[in-house]
Parts: structure tokens; sequence; C-alpha cells
């Protein structure tokens, strides 16, 4: 398997040669890149979008001043949508599926914007939200950021630890070294973006600030979500909008920075979402409804309420104020527009998904955007299966394959499956039908053939390109990490693919098992593991490769040590359990440390 590992000829090569291409004379012109971006806000949360509760004057600022896109399209979950974001590629090509247990693995060997730019001469930090991996070779530090103070996972008060985290005094990771903060997280990491421009240097910065709002959980200020509690609004609306009211106070605060620092004329600044709200999916859903600009879906859906986000961005000088283009952009389009505004070059043997938007934004040229083909699908799992809740979007016709749960697609579906999807495929004129009610599949055959036969041509490409890499290993024994955390998050195999199968809390509640793939490098190493309730009778086994061992545990004990060791060097599942009765259970943490460096 190909890996990128930290200090290798190849990356460094690359960093030489990024640096000689853009002379020192232009790197004085050379713009600060911002993007911002939040976590499951919808298309619809914002004030002008016709929101009937929300005003978010900061955020509508940078439209003024700039540009917005109606129509900027991402993935419909977290970690596809900030793959494509780093990569400019489909989120499949670089190993990402979906959001938890090694779905979410973007591969090390993947060039990052961060690494492009942090070559060319950039300060880069990332402030908030990764989530595509948290150790070594994936880590934003592995992957081109110099400063990066983020939470674990998908977010914070996940599997991926600490227990019991919350957006109020978070446990986070500065610099891979893990810090209990004060304060409110979408604070903390405004704050830290907010230092990292402000450091004096002569060279542009990149910052991206990802902040985990409004995402589940709903934890804000109270003082946030007081005003919307008095409009009546069900509580969780209350809370969401107090924590978009959080993230327009912090827009401007950034906003605010960047006019102090008298950057505002060289710094371009993005506003978007990762994807649509958490919205109620089901008439029994116990999530609420919210405004969501009578598009159609929700966030994991793949019709546009899922995947049509709030996008904003100025560059004064060059992108002219109150403009607003409904051309459809993606979020895979930002890592060659970032470089074209850049003059950085993209290496000509980096398959690039995404077209620049630059010459749109700066010059209203749409040459190559008004007939374009953009590609989703979404399951849950490592592995895809072709027909299964996808869709192909054009500017103007959008091909369709629905499914109700989507997480629940973990296994091949049989023939009599998939004939039922091909003959219910849904088509929509997207110009004439924005709110996709009305499916003119019937009427129109021959697009849907045509468009169906485009997607199997992808998806054949991109699944074959993933297939041919492998999913990323999580390195022990390397100097860039001597000291591992695993968690349940990052957990693969077969009782974990299932835990989706037939939806339901009581299903996801009773996988307990799990194991982690590695690369490990030969050496002596002390393996930890946090337990749960375990009786006199448990005893805990470490599996790997010809490494078995075990130990008995006594009722109550908390954590159990398997001392000195030796793994050899390779790749492989590495497998820590407690059995207590008959079948296995997972330990809620281990951490692998090497001894002998």
């Amino acid at each position: 398997m190909k890996r990128k590992w930290i200090g290798s000829s190849t990356l460094r090569l690359l960093i030489a040669t990024l640096a000689l291409t853009v002379s020192s004379s232009y790197a004085d012109e050379r713009p600060n890149i911002v993007i911002m971006m939040t976590d499951d806000q919808g298309y619809g949360d914002i004030g002008s979008h016709n929101n009937p509760h929300l005003k978010t004057p900061n955020i509508e600022n940078i439209a003024a001043q700039g540009l917005e896109m109606t129509h900027l399209i991402t993935y419909p979950n977290c970690s596809a949508t900030r793959a494509g974001l780093m990569t400019g590629r489909y989120p499949y090509r670089t190993g990402v599926t979906a959001v938890t247990q090694v779905d979410h693995f973007m591969r090390g060997d993947e060039t990052t914007i961060a690494e492009v730019l942090s070559g060319a001469g950039y300060r880069t930090g990332i402030f908030g939200k990764w989530h595509l991996g948290d150790n070594h070779p994936m880590r934003p530090t592995d992957q081109g950021f110099q400063e990066a103070l983020v939470h674990k996972g998908g977010g914070i008060g996940q599997a991926a630890g600490p227990a019991g985290n919350s957006y109020f005094a978070p446990v986070l990771e500065r610099n891979n070294v893990s810090k209990k903060y004060q304060g409110y997280s979408d604070d903390i990491f405004t704050d830290a973006a907010l230092d990292f421009m402000a450091q004096k240097s002569e060279k542009p910065f990149f910052t991206y600030l990802a902040t985990n709002l409004p995402h589940l959980p709903l934890q804000v200020p109270e003082k946030l979500a007081a005003p919307y509690r008095k409009m009546g609004l069900h509580e969780d609306n209350a809370l969401v909008y107090g924590m978009i009211s959080s993230i327009d106070y912090n827009v401007g605060r950034v906003l605010e920075k960047i006019k102090a620092l008298g950057i505002e004329k060289n710094t371009i600044v993005i506003f978007m979402s990762d994807n649509g709200p958490r919205h109620r999916r089901t008439k029994n859903d116990g999530i609420p409804g919210r405004w969501v600009a009578n598009l159609r879906g929700t966030k994991t859906s793949v019709y546009d309420a899922g995947i049509r986000v709030p996008f904003f961005v100025k560059w004064p000088g060059k992108i002219a104020p109150q403009i607003k283009t409904s051309e459809m952009g993606t979020v895979m389009d930002l890592f060659p527009t970032l470089l074209e505004a850049a003059n950085i070059p993209v290496q000509e043997d980096i398959h690039i998904d995404g077209k620049s938007l630059l010459p749109l934004w700066t010059k209203n040229d749409n040459k190559g955007l008004s007939d374009r083909d953009f590609f989703i699908q979404l399951h849950y799992g490592p592995t895809p299966f072709k027909y299964m809740h996808f869709t192909l979007r054009t500017p103007k016709y959008k091909l369709v394959s629905p499914h109700p749960f989507p997480h629940g697609i973990v296994h091949q579906p049989t023939d009599f499956i998939l004939q039922n999807v091909l003959e219910n495929l849904e088509l929509y004129d997207l110009q004439t039908d924005p709110s996709e009610r009305i499916n003119i599949a019937d009427q129109y055959p021959e697009i849907v053939d045509d468009m169906l036969l485009r997607y199997e041509n992808w998806f054949d490409e991109v699944t074959e390109e993933r297939e041919a890499a492998g999913i990323e290993y999580i390195s022990l024994g390397n100097p860039a990490q001597p000291s591992v955390h695993l968690s349940r998050f990052d957990w693969g195999g077969p009782r974990v693919i299932s835990r989706f199968d037939y939806g339901g809390p009581k299903v996801i509640e009773d996988n307990q098992l799990g194991y982690w793939r590695v690369h490990s490098s030969k050496g002596r190493y002390k393996v930890t593991y946090e337990l749960p309730d375990v009786s006199d009778n448990a005893v805990a086994y470490l599996k790997y490769g010809a490494v078995y061992l075990s130990k008995n545990l006594t009722e109550g004990q908390k954590t159990v040590t398997f001392n000195n060791v030796e793994l050899p060097a390779g790749d492989g599942n590495f497998h820590a359990y407690i059995k207590d009765q008959r079948l296995p259970v997972g330990p809620h943490f281990v951490n692998v440390e090497r001894l002998d460096f």
C-alpha cells in the first residue's frame, strides 16, 4: 500500500518544487485565504434566505462586499465534503465513503490544499473540525497544516473521545497534544484562528476555521438560545438558532480582525457549510422541522436540502460587491480556484475533479460551468454499491436514486432490489422545479438512460481507483506519533458494519466490537485498555498477527496494561477485546505506546 510518511522524499520534493515556482516578488501579492465552514447549517439557515426567525448580518456582510453562489453543491455528510474541499477530488477517490469507523479515513498520500499552499510559502492553520482521521498518517499536521487546534472524530462528545467531552470547557488537540480549554468551543476555535492570522510574518496565511456548530449535541450558552425560546420555537430549533447566532458573531470577529490588520484588500474570505441541516426525516422523527428555503430533503439526503449550502465569498478589488450567481459550483472547485488565485500551478500528476471558479467570480465568465456533471453517493460502510442512493446533478437536470435510510445500505443488494431501484429513478428539472416535487422520469426516459450511463461510468472509475489504493491504515510506532490513541470511532470489521442493518437505537447500542487496521513498525510497546464494566471472570485479549496475549481481570477494574509487547513490522488487524461471557466486547479506548525509540 502506498503511504505518504512525514519527511518522505516525495513530499519534500513537492514542497521544494512549489517553493521555487513561486517567485519572491510575487509572494507579497499572493492573497491570504480564510475559509469558514460550519457543520450542518442548511441553505435556509441564513436570514437573507427568507428565514423567518434568524438574523445573520455578519455572514451576509460577506455577500454585500462580494459574491453569493446560490447553487454551491457539497456532499450530504461531513467527511466527504471535507475530503472534496481538501483535495479537489471526488471523496471516493480519496478513500472516504461515510463519517465513522474507517469510512472517514482519507488516505495519507492524498495531496491537500494545505500541503500545496504550505509548500508555496503559506502559513497554514486549521481550527475546529477535521474529521478525516485522528491518527498518523491522516491528522491535519500530517496533511499540510502547520498549526492545528481540532476536536477528535466527527464531533465533540462522540466516541472518538475523550468520554464526557462537551462544547463547554472541551478537551481539544493542539498540534496533537490533548489539552482542556476554558470557554465555549466556537469562541475557542475563533480565538485561535484570530491569533494565528495576527502573527507577524511576511508569509501569507491559509486559515481554515471549521466550527463544530450547529452539529449535535445542541449545546449553546443560554443567552443565545433565549431569544428564540421567546419566539415560541421548538427547543431544538431554539438551540440550533442560538448556535447559528454564535457562528454569526464569530464571523463578525474574523471580519473585524482582517480589517484591523489592514489586509482586507488582499484576503479572500469564504463562508460555507459542509452539508444540509439535520432536519426532520419522517413524521415520527424526534428532530423537529425547520425552515429549509423550500428545498427537499435533509442531511444525508441527495435531495437539494442535503447538498445545497450557503456560500459567500469576498476579495475586494478582484470580486465586485453585491453579486449573486446561480451557476452551479461544487465543493471540489475550491481547490483549483484558490490555487489559481494564488498563482500556484496544480501538479500535472494529480487528478483534480473540480473546476476553477475564479473566472466566474472575477469576470462573470461561466465557461465550462454551464454544462457539467456532479456525482454524489452516500451510504454507510466501506463498500459502495452501484445504484444505491446516488444523484447526478447538472445545472438543469437531476437524476436521483432515493433511499429512506442510506446508513442502512451495508450489504450488496439483491438483483430484485436493484431492478426496483432502477425502475423508480427520479428526474427533476431544477430550473423549473427547484423543490424537486415533479418527477419527470417517465416523460423523458432518454434523459434518464443517458444520465444513468454517465453515473455508471463515473462509479466504475472512482471505485476502482479507491479499491486499488485500499483503506488507509493507522500507524503504530511511527516517530511522528509514538503514542497512538485508538477509539471505537475508528474501528472496522463486520460487527461494526452490521450496526446500522435495521436501524433503531437498540441495534446501535448492541454493537460492541471492532478492530483497527494498522501499519506497525517492529518494536516494543505498552498497550493499555480503558475498560467497560467487567466481572471477576473477565479476560482481556490482545491479538495482532502472531501476537496473542491475555490477562485476567477483576470486577470493577478500569484499565489493563500489556507491557513490553513485541509487535512485528507490517499491516494487519489489531484486535483488543474482553470476554466476560462468550461474546467478546471491545474496550472504550486503547493506547499503544512505543517504548524503544
